[in-house]
């Protein structure tokens, strides 16, 4: 029977009674104490049974000594009940016990296959082998039997010749005595003399050839030793394995690594027979030339199949890696070696310099590992407003670069992080990073800001001090501010409406706005036409309140003096507003369309300080 026939067969029968299990739980449940009459007596207790399941062991079945569940000794059986959780906690133990037993029959499986493949070569090779040692005493045969048959033609040539020589002496002897015969009776004596001296002559002459009376040829046929050797070092090569061929190791796979492991597999000719193999693999350093005497350790592995999972390596780390093949003959000559990579470590995200909106978020991170990855995935998960995390709810693949503009949802919270990802498959994931979509949050460009300007820890608090930078803080920089002490803010480039808020104290001189980020930077924030700003100004009589934009403000008088100022960006409706938040007064709009996008700015004009607070919800006063 077929190891999965088996396999299913007996997972069949476990889902059977787990399903009567439960409908007899149900049962009970649906029947209620209105059911006890029907019972089991006590003395058959011990048929009702549960499942144990372990890991590490078989399903087995153990009687139930639950006590009932309402505590009464009735005399009959107790009926015990699983809670949801309960039944939860025994079909995973379930399927974990199912998964275990199907890995291990694929684990079988292979090994099967691997034999029968093993098995049917060494049978191919075996049928070879006697085939050619049959052809070859066949051919022996057939040599053996020419050269004889040779042998005895030339014989019975020899005897035939030897034969048809005797013949022609007995026919000379016949007529030498039939002359002699009629000699004898003649009866004319002197006819006789004349005659009989012929005669005598002729026989003198006859008698003088000896005739050869042994055979021409020998009657035994030579019996020559054959040379088997050759078809004896066949005989014996049946015993002998040819060692085998180089193996071809496999490109690798995707998601066939992990951050510390690699799965490697390789291939071998169909007319090989392999004992074991040997896998050797070392890292591959960049500040180490290819080969060359101050390579690092080759570490070696003896393994059976055809594949082999080694661990304890680096992550993001490239490794060089061959086979050889050993039987009993010998050992083969190695694979070309192959590059393989292990899973990247997990992304550091920048928890500070990410940017959001309510509409959106730009996540920033770096990449943690010192050889380049291919890509990048995001994964976003919502936290509910109890705050749990949910699973993830969409992820973002093929992430090139190491930032991301994510879409979401407005007013909600979201947990987002990051996951590398090479030819080896995706690393763990990053530590999470908590976004709020309820307002817009930035950071400053302090590379934007001018030398004298120094910031709070958080980024968020800006100060203009009374004594002088030092001169490393002096030096040129084309990218900051050299004229206007400000900085930029880092913006998120989305359209939409954004909306932060600015504290300071009445004896500030400052400036607040936006600008495009190409912004004049040997100039005064709104004395252009690329940045537009509210500035305060302190006269010997009042408090003076302008609204810059390329060097023209309008004619506005504010009564009260704004400790904590509100701006409103509305790229939709091409408004920039500023507001009172303590009053909830509307100070003033500008009326523009930005053709690109713009960032916060801030200057002082005096020694002082100005506190930045971002990523809050908009007023509904902003909403003019």
């Amino acid at each position: 029977m077929d190891l999965y026939e088996i396999l299913g067969g007996r997972l069949d029968v476990i889902e059977e009674e787990s399903e009567q299990q439960d409908f007899s739980r149900e049962s009970s449940r649906m029947e209620g104490p209105a059911a006890g009459q029907d019972r089991a007596p006590q003395g058959a207790r011990g048929a009702l049974q549960r499942f144990s399941v372990d890991t590490n062991e078989s399903l087995r079945f153990e009687p139930c000594d639950s006590p009932s569940p309402t505590g009464a000794d009735d005399g009959q059986d107790d009926v015990f009940k699983y809670t949801a959780s309960e039944n939860d906690v025994i079909r995973n133990k379930l399927q974990k016990k199912v998964a275990e037993m199907e890995n291990f029959a694929g684990h079988l499986e292979e090994i099967f296959l691997t034999v029968e493949e093993n098995f049917g070569r060494r049978e191919q090779h075996l049928e070879q082998h006697y085939n050619d040692v049959l052809q070859t005493l066949s051919q022996r045969y057939d040599d053996r039997a020419a050269a004889l048959q040779e042998e005895k033609k030339s014989k019975l040539e020899a005897l035939y010749g030897q034969l048809l020589d005797c013949g022609r002496a007995l026919d000379a002897n016949k007529e030498l005595i039939e002359s002699a015969q009629e000699v004898h009776r003649c009866h004319d004596k002197r006819l006789f003399l004349k005659v009989w001296s012929l005669k005598v002559l002729t026989i003198e002459e006859f008698a003088k050839d000896n005739m050869d009376l042994t055979l021409a040829t020998s009657l035994e046929f030579s019996t020559p030793l054959s040379d088997l050797s050759d078809v004896k070092t066949m005989m014996d090569s049946i015993n002998v394995v040819p060692a085998p061929s180089a193996p071809v190791i496999n490109p690798q796979s995707p998601n066939s690594a992990s951050q510390t492991s690699l799965h490697v597999c390789w291939s071998l000719f169909s007319d090989d027979t392999v004992e074991y193999y040997e896998l050797y693999y070392r890292p591959v350093l960049e500040d180490c030339p290819p080969s060359g005497s101050t390579d690092p350790p080759v570490t070696k592995v003896k393994v059976k199949e055809t594949h082999c999972t080694v661990s304890d390596l680096l992550p993001n780390a490239q490794y060089e890696l061959w086979v050889t093949a050993t039987n009993t003959t010998g050992i083969s000559p190695a694979s070309e070696k192959a590059l393989y990579m292990t899973v990247p470590s997990p992304p550091v995200l920048n928890q500070r310099g990410y940017m959001s909106c309510p509409e959106a978020a730009l996540i920033r991170w770096e990449s943690g590992n010192t050889n380049p990855v291919d890509s990048y995935t995001v994964d976003i998960s919502e936290v509910s407003s109890d705050g749990t995390e949910s699973d993830i709810k969409e992820s973002i693949v093929a992430v090139p670069s190491c930032q991301c503009l994510v879409q979401l949802q407005s007013g909600r919270s979201y947990i987002i992080s990051v996951r590398a990802v090479n030819i080896g498959g995706p690393s763990e994931r990053s530590e999470g990073l908590t976004v709020n979509t309820k307002g817009t949050y930035f950071s400053l460009l302090e590379e934007t800001s001018h030398h004298c300007l120094c910031f709070s820890e958080d980024m968020l608090t800006i100060s203009y001090g009374y004594e002088d930078p030092p001169i490393s803080a002096m030096a040129f920089d084309d990218i900051g501010f050299t004229r206007c002490v400000a900085v930029l803010g880092d913006l998120i480039a989305v359209r939409g409406c954004h909306y932060w808020e600015v504290e300071v104290d009445d004896e500030t001189e400052y400036r607040v706005g936006v600008a495009y980020e190409d912004a004049d930077r040997n100039s005064y924030l709104g004395a252009n036409n690329t940045s537009w700003c509210m500035r305060h100004i302190l006269t010997p009589t009042r408090h003076k309140y302008e609204f810059l934009h390329n060097g023209w403000s309008p004619d506005l008088r504010i009564t009260v003096n704004p400790v904590r100022i509100g701006v409103a960006l509305d790229y939709d409706r091409g408004t920039l507003s500023f507001f009172n938040v303590d009053l909830s007064q509307h100070l003033h709009t500008f009326q523009c369309n930005f053709i690109n996008y713009v960032h916060p700015c801030f200057g002082l004009d005096n020694p002082g300080e100005l506190s930045i607070h971002n990523g809050i919800e908009a007023p509904t006063f902003t909403h003019v």
